[in-house]
C-alpha cells in the first residue's frame, strides 16, 4: 500500500497531469496513472506539486525581535546593526529559542523546509549560537537548518570576532561566515576573507559571506572572495550573499568580475526584500534599487538563489517566511518579466537555494525523498503571482501542514457567489509562450 498517493498533479516543468506515489518516505513512482491503494490520497486538482521552498540566507537569532529595544527609525543597515548590538547583552537562550521555533512554525506552514541562518558569534556568551544549535536539533525532523558562524561586528574589528567564530565552529556550527565591508579597512576586509577561507579548507566546511552589502562601488571584496576560493580549492562550496555594490560598479569592471565569480563557482545569494529597502538610503533621485546584477550573473552560468534575510527584526519590519514574496519582489525589482525569467525566480527559491546550501537535489524524482508542496496554482509563475496557498506540505511522506484553497465569497448582481483566485487566469492553451529573454 502507498503511504501517500497524489493524483492529478502538475510538475514545475509543465508535465501533467501525473500521479505521485510515496512509500516509506520516498517517491516510488511518477506516472500518468498509478494503481494501488493508499493510506492517504491527495487530489491536486490540476494544481502544481513542487519541491519545498529553501531560504539560503536568514538571521534566525534576530527574527521576531522587532521593537526590541526600540525601532529602527532611520531604516538603515547601520542603525539595524547598532540596535542588534544594544539587544545582544539582554539575550537569553530561552528567548532566542522561543522566537526561532515560532519562526520555524511559520516556515513549515509556508512549505519552507530548508533554511541557512547566520548566527552572531561576537558575544562572549555565544547565547544565540547555543540557542540555535538546540533549535537545529529540535526542528531536524522537518527542517534542514544550517548555521553560519557570522562575526556580525567584524572578524578583526571586534575583539572576539575570530575567537567567537572558532568557538562556534567547535560547538558544531556548519558554515564559516564573514562581513569584510564592515571591517575598519579594505585591507582588514581582505585579510578576513583569507582567514575564513583557510579555516574552511582546514575543517572541510562551506563558506557564506555577507559580501559588499553597500552602495559603495569600490567595495570589491567579492573579487577577493573568488580568488581565495580558488586558492584554497573551495570551488562550489562558497556563497557571496547580498553583493549589492555590484549595482553601482562600472560596467567594464563588472565584465571582468563576473567571469572570476564563475571561475570560482561561487553561489550568489541576493536578498530582494531587504536589499531594495536598505540600499540607496543616501540617494535622492534617481534612487538605486540596490539589487545585484541577477541577469548578468545567470547569463554567466552562476547559481543564483534568493534569500529572505530578515523577518520582523531590527533591519526589516515585515516578512512572513513566504519565499514566494521574495520571488515576487525580485521579478519587480530587477526587473525580469519574461516567462523564462519568472520561472527562474521560482527555481531561485527552491532548487537553486538547495544547491547553494549543498543539499541533495530536491527535484521530484523516483527514488528521491517525498518532500514537496502542493500549491493552489497551475504553474510556477501563477504560484508567484498569487503567492499561492499551500494546500499540502509533505516531508518524508508525512503531511505536516495544509491549507484550504483561497475561496472568496462575493455578493454581486449576476456574478458568481464564490471565486477561487487560481481559476482567474488564461486557459492553458491561451497562455503566452516562453521567450528567450533573461530579464
Amino acid at each position: 500500500m502507498h503511504q501517500i498517493l497524489v493524483t492529478n498533479a502538475r510538475l514545475p516543468d509543465g508535465t501533467g497531469p501525473v500521479s505521485i506515489a510515496v512509500r516509506e518516505g520516498r517517491i516510488v513512482e511518477i506516472a500518468p496513472q498509478i494503481a494501488g491503494a493508499a493510506e492517504r490520497t491527495i487530489d491536486a486538482g490540476g494544481r502544481l506539486v513542487a519541491p519545498p521552498f529553501v531560504d539560503p540566507h536568514f538571521h534566525m537569532d534576530a527574527t521576531l525581535s522587532l521593537g526590541m529595544p526600540r525601532l529602527n527609525r532611520s531604516g538603515t543597515l547601520l542603525e539595524g546593526i547598532a540596535l542588534w548590538g544594544e539587544l545582544k547583552p539582554h539575550l537569553t537562550e530561552e528567548a532566542v529559542m522561543e522566537r526561532a521555533l515560532r519562526y520555524c512554525d511559520m516556515a513549515v506552514a509556508r512549505g519552507l523546509l530548508a533554511i541557512r541562518t547566520h548566527v552572531d558569534v561576537c558575544d562572549e556568551r555565544l547565547v544565540a549560537v547555543r540557542a540555535l544549535l538546540e533549535v537545529r536539533k529540535r526542528v531536524a525532523p522537518y527542517i534542514d537548518l544550517q548555521l553560519v558562524a557570522f562575526p556580525q561586528d567584524g572578524l578583526y574589528r571586534h575583539k572576539r570576532g575570530e575567537a567567537g567564530l572558532i568557538e562556534a565552529l567547535d560547538l558544531g556550527v556548519d558554515v564559516v561566515g564573514a562581513i569584510p565591508h564592515f571591517e575598519r579597512t579594505m585591507e582588514d576586509g581582505a585579510a578576513s576573507l583569507a582567514r575564513i577561507c583557510a579555516i574552511a579548507a582546514e575543517r572541510g566546511l562551506m563558506v557564506d559571506v555577507h559580501c559588499d552589502e553597500t552602495d559603495d562601488p569600490l567595495s570589491r571584496h567579492i573579487e577577493t572572495l573568488a580568488a581565495q576560493t580558488i586558492r584554497h580549492g573551495l570551488e562550489g562550496r562558497v556563497a557571496g550573499s547580498h553583493l549589492t555594490s555590484m549595482h553601482s560598479m562600472d560596467n567594464y569592471y563588472v565584465s571582468k568580475l563576473i567571469p572570476l565569480i564563475a571561475e570560482a563557482r561561487l553561489h550568489a545569494i541576493p536578498n530582494p526584500l531587504i536589499n531594495i529597502t536598505l540600499q540607496g538610503r543616501a540617494d535622492t533621485y534617481p534612487r538605486r534599487r540596490g539589487l545585484t546584477r541577477i541577469p548578468e550573473l545567470r547569463a554567466a552560468g552562476i547559481n543564483v538563489a534568493l534569500g529572505q534575510d530578515c523577518t520582523m527584526d531590527p533591519w526589516y519590519p515585515l516578512g512572513s517566511a513566504d519565499m514566494l514574496d521574495v520571488a515576487h519582489m525580485a521579478i519587480h525589482a530587477v526587473p525580469m518579466t519574461s516567462r523564462e525569467a519568472m520561472r527562474f525566480a521560482f527555481d531561485a527559491v527552491t532548487v537553486n537555494g538547495a544547491r547553494a546550501m549543498g543539499l541533495p537535489d530536491p527535484t521530484l524524482r523516483v527514488g528521491g525523498p517525498a518532500r514537496f508542496v502542493v500549491l493552489d496554482a497551475r504553474d510556477p509563475i501563477e504560484a508567484i503571482r498569487l503567492r499561492a496557498n499551500r494546500l499540502a506540505v509533505v516531508h518524508d511522506g508525512r503531511v505536516i501542514a495544509q491549507e484550504a484553497p483561497r475561496t472568496i465569497a462575493l455578493d454581486l448582481p449576476g456574478r458568481p457567489q464564490t471565486i477561487v483566485l487560481s481559476d482567474y487566469a488564461p486557459a492553458a492553451e491561451d497562455r503566452p509562450q516562453e521567450g528567450p529573454a533573461l530579464a
